[in-house]
């Protein structure tokens, strides 16, 4: 029995809702066959609908005889609701993606070579990696900030698809429509992506293979081709190298695939800052939050200094980090009370960390009376001179 013109029509916008204006015929036939029904013939077979080899053509465009009987059948106000409805795409828009400047942040490690790619405008992606803490996500914030160019930053899990990067199809008044992802946005605005924590990704994180070598991205559910902007790069932060953490430090850490990893032609291995830089952090902060101490700065840091050396050795497996630090300041500015501000901030740690961190901050600064009366610093912190 030849099907109608009209049961094509339902057929094809029932189609365009769940894939876009376009869809292999390999999809469609899955699509029918998991509702235990055969796919239609005279749509997967028809060169009518073909767009090219295996490629079907969902749209409501004047090609399709059953859009255009469609079109003198119905009244004006249905043919104004399918208008609507078909609407193609939609961008996120967005007056200014310039990230914030930081008063407190002090230039270290990579930051000037890094400014020297992003000024380029040339695509040169970057696969940053060092421990937690330490820069690696502000460092790309505070160049793309200083140099007024836009950033798109986007956190990733092992729940990250391809819909979350590139864009899906959600309801907008009623109606599917295409809201494009981050990464799509960046293309068209010549932006930097920020892919943060791109370690904790799964094999969904292909999808943007193509990309990464700055080629053009065809976008299955519209079927439009979307070509990068001047400007364009793409950053990505990580605690590993992509090769997972036998420690179990970052336990969330993924192994990437290979082919993906070498999509990046270099490979950043960010440390902490040195003791100066990370003391001119420290002293930022304190004035910006208006408790300034130079000398509990110069403790601070130092503390931190030796507590890094020791994991370095192996003989600890935790470590302050430059956040940590920033955390202990603010902390300090809201209580006025430096060992309670240092307290509060390494209770995540264990027990046994915890207490061996702050002996050492009490037996590096401790005071001639506290010398001299070690017993009453025993009981309470509330006893230690700071």
């Amino acid at each position: 029995m030849k099907t109608s013109d009209s049961i094509k029509t339902v057929l094809i916008e029932t189609l365009h809702d769940v894939f876009g204006q376009t869809a292999s015929r390999k999809d469609i036939i899955k699509y029918f066959k998991d509702k235990s029904e055969n796919a239609p013939s005279w749509l997967v077979n028809n060169k009518e609908y073909r767009l090219t080899k295996g490629l079907i053509d969902l749209s409501l465009g004047p090609k399709n005889k059953a859009t255009q009987v469609m079109s003198t059948n119905v009244v004006p106000e249905m043919a104004a609701t399918v208008h609507t409805f078909k609407a193609k795409r939609m961008e996120q828009l967005v007056d200014d993606l310039v990230p914030p400047a930081d008063s407190t942040y002090v230039p270290f490690g990579f930051y000037r070579d890094l400014e020297l790619i992003i000024k380029s405008k040339a695509f040169y992606p970057q696969f940053i990696t060092g421990l937690s803490g330490n820069g690696k996500t502000t460092m790309v914030e505070q160049v793309c900030s200083k140099l007024k160019r836009e950033c798109i930053r986007v956190n990733i899990s092992i729940e990250t698809d391809e819909d979350d990067l590139v864009g899906g199809n959600t309801l907008v008044d009623g109606n599917v429509v295409f809201r494009e992802g981050p990464v799509i946005t960046a293309m068209r605005r010549g932006a930097i992506l920020l892919i943060d924590e791109i370690d904790r990704g799964s094999n969904k994180l292909m999808c943007i293979q193509g990309i990464l070598e700055g080629k053009p991205f065809f976008i299955k559910k519209t079927g439009e081709v979307v070509h990068p902007a001047e400007g364009f790069n793409i950053i990505a932060t990580a605690n590993t190298k992509g090769r997972g953490t036998e420690d179990g430090k970052f336990i969330a850490a993924q192994i990437l695939d290979e082919a993906f990893l070498e999509r990046f032609p270099i490979t950043v291995e960010q440390e902490y800052p040195s003791t100066t830089v990370e003391r001119k952090i420290v002293i930022n902060n304190m004035k910006a939050l208006e408790c300034t101490d130079e000398d509990f700065a110069d403790k601070l840091v130092g503390w931190a200094e030796i507590i890094r050396k020791t994991y370095v050795e192996g003989a600890i497996d935790e470590i302050i980090s430059t956040r940590r630090l920033v955390h202990i300041v603010k902390a300090y500015s809201v209580f006025k009370n430096k060992e309670k501000a240092i307290n509060l901030c390494i209770n995540r740690f264990d027990s046994d960390t915890k207490t061996a961190f702050m002996d050492l901050y009490n037996k590096m600064h401790a005071t001639e009376e506290a010398q001299v009366k070690p017993a009453e610093s025993k009981d309470s912190f509330e006893e230690i001179p700071f």
